[in-house]
């Protein structure tokens, strides 16, 4: 079984939750290859911020549809305060 190959951030690593999203279509996968480790940055610190596991589903789900639609960076958000 080959392993999927998934980049991270340049200050944050993909969680978990969010690999499995990412590799759960080849579309998924490929427009996450795509962004910039900046804008892969923004998504995760975007996930990783929730304070409420409902929130964190939420941010999960809409980062799936967001990608799928073009979207390269979390909309509505102050940004990664890591960078």
């Amino acid at each position: 079984m080959t392993k999927i190959k998934v980049l991270s951030g340049n200050m944050h690593t993909v969680p978990k939750d969010l690999r499995t999203i990412l590799t759960s279509s080849p579309k998924m996968h490929s427009m996450w290859n795509t962004l910039t480790p900046l804008a892969r940055n923004e998504w995760i610190c975007w996930i990783e911020s929730a304070k409420k596991p409902e929130t964190r589903i939420h941010r999960l789900k809409r980062t799936r549809s967001d990608l799928l639609e073009g979207k390269r960076r979390p909309c509505c958000w102050a940004g990664c305060i890591h960078r």
